[in-house]
């Protein structure tokens, strides 16, 4: 179990070196689909030793695994093999327009694979301060892959992105020096050991973690794409490639979201329930908010799918602040099928956009008739958005409305549920828009198989995942005490 840990660290770190020393080839352009692949077979592995044996440490202590972190782990290595398996044929098609070079391509392989590294440092880390590093890691490297395409869009949306999202880290960062502050003043001597301050929360000087607590939370959430700080995720996820936009929405936003859930289990302990749930309730509904009133107008599918995104982030906020096992539970499923219902839709999209070469929706017509699996693949990722059975979003977005009404967040909850039906509206129309009418007369290429297998695959598990979550009940369980478990 010890070197195991390790595994999900090193595999892609040495892909991208391989992928670097390799340059653009067959081989190259499917290392990353093995490396994805290994990180989700040791985040199995992991997940089943943690369920059975509790959290483990490596490393000196400087990475654990408990149930959460186990989790993220399966999170990241599913969107990632769909990412992966989608990649090759993308960057192809890239290529054979004159849109990308076997350089491009090349520094496309080794910066995926850094991201994927930084993102599994971030669930694994034991110190809060190590985490933030991992976090603000993925900005650096993922501000080269929104700009990829180096045209005025996207090198507008790269420096939108790393201004906002630095200013917000920034934020996380004073948060983390204050939370230290208080650690240093209080029993126990936990530093920014993620458990310790867990552990000793309650000796933590109230009115310095109050503090610390709000700007970890705001500057966290700027990076999981929750209002206020929103701005950048709309231009950064229409401007990336297709694989990276599958990466950043179905993976990223919830590995800052993870960091979020860390620190509401020291506040909930030091401060109470009260002052975390509070902050995550309004920067949930805002997100709702600022969804729905832009989805409504929408005329761009890659920017609907972007704040389609910020919409389940917070649902994502509202199920943490409802609180309790079984809300963080179906917070923490919903992660999951969002991830993998964002995969498959970004890719899907980025098919759209290099058979159409617009990005617009009023220009897209017919696709159900020129491109009937790649139609169906896209309504039916549509319909598991916006959580219709039997997709996992369904059984999620149910827990989390059900643990709301029972609780003390019931006008939230309702509140947010008219938000999504608006959104639903939404996306239903504008992809409909799509998919039906009259076909241009042009002929299209064919679906590459791997595009295909990515689509379906990625589909199937969400809607296996909405019939039966069978083995990973348990760890859903083991992942929501994590957060609840030190009260």
């Amino acid at each position: 179990m010890t070197t195991l840990i390790l595994v999900p660290v090193a595999v892609p770190v040495l892909a991208s070196i391989a992928c670097a020393a390799l340059r653009w080839n067959r081989a190259a352009a499917w290392t990353g689909v093995v490396s994805a692949a290994l990180i989700l077979a040791a985040a199995i592995g992991l997940a089943v030793g943690v369920a059975r044996s509790g959290p483990v440490t490596a490393w000196g202590g400087s990475l654990r695994v408990d149930a959460l972190s186990a989790f993220m782990l399966l999170v990241i290595g599913a969107v990632g093999v769909l990412s992966a398996v989608g990649s090759p044929a993308h960057l192809r098609a890239e290529i054979a327009a004159g849109r990308a070079s076997a350089r491009t391509a090349t520094r496309h392989g080794v910066l995926v694979q850094l991201f994927l590294a930084a993102m599994v440092l971030a669930v694994l880390a034991a110190d809060l301060g190590v985490l933030w590093v991992a976090v603000e890691a993925t900005t650096i490297v993922t501000a080269f892959l929104v700009g990829q395409r180096r045209t005025r869009a996207a090198v507008e949306a790269a420096w939108k992105y790393v201004v906002i999202c630095s200013a917000g880290i920034a934020l996380a960062l004073l948060g983390t020096f204050l939370l230290n502050y208080a650690s240093a003043h209080a029993p126990g001597d936990a530093g920014l050991d993620l458990a310790g301050l867990a552990e000793h929360a309650a000796g933590l000087d109230p009115g310095v973690t109050r503090i610390a607590v709000a700007l970890l939370v705001l500057g966290f959430g700027t990076k999981a794409g929750l209002a206020p700080l929103h701005a950048w995720l709309p231009d950064a996820h229409s401007q990336a490639p297709a694989p990276v936009s599958a990466l950043m929405s179905g993976v990223l936003l919830s590995v800052a979201f993870y960091a979020i859930l860390r620190v509401k289990a020291i506040a909930d302990v030091a401060l109470g329930t009260g002052f975390a749930r509070a902050l995550l309730v309004v920067m949930a509904l805002a997100s709702l908010a600022v969804a729905a009133s832009l989805l409504l107008a929408q005329r761009d599918y890659k920017r609907m799918l972007a704040y389609s995104s910020i919409e389940h982030l917070g649902l994502v906020a509202l199920g943490a602040a409802i609180g309790g096992p079984a809300a963080l539970a179906a917070a923490l499923l919903h992660v999951l099928g969002h991830g993998l219902a964002k995969g498959v839709l970004f890719l899907g999209a980025g098919r759209v956009l290099q058979l159409t070469g617009t990005s617009r929706i009023d220009e897209v017509r017919g696709l159900a008739a020129r491109q009937p699996v790649l139609a169906g693949a896209m309504a039916l990722g549509v319909l598991a958005l916006i959580g219709l059975p039997p997709f996992s979003l369904f059984a999620s977005e149910l827990g989390i409305a059900r643990a709301g009404f029972s609780g003390p967040l019931g006008w939230a909850t309702a509140v947010a549920l008219v938000l999504v039906l608006v959104i639903a509206a939404a996306l239903v129309g504008h992809t409909a828009r799509m998919l039906l009418g009259e076909p241009d007369s042009a002929a299209v290429p064919r679906l590459p198989r791997s595009t295909g297998i990515a689509l379906i695959g990625g589909l199937l598990a969400c809607a296996v995942l909405g019939v039966t979550a069978g083995p990973l009940e348990t760890l859903l369980r083991l992942a929501a005490d994590a957060v609840v478990g030190a009260r």
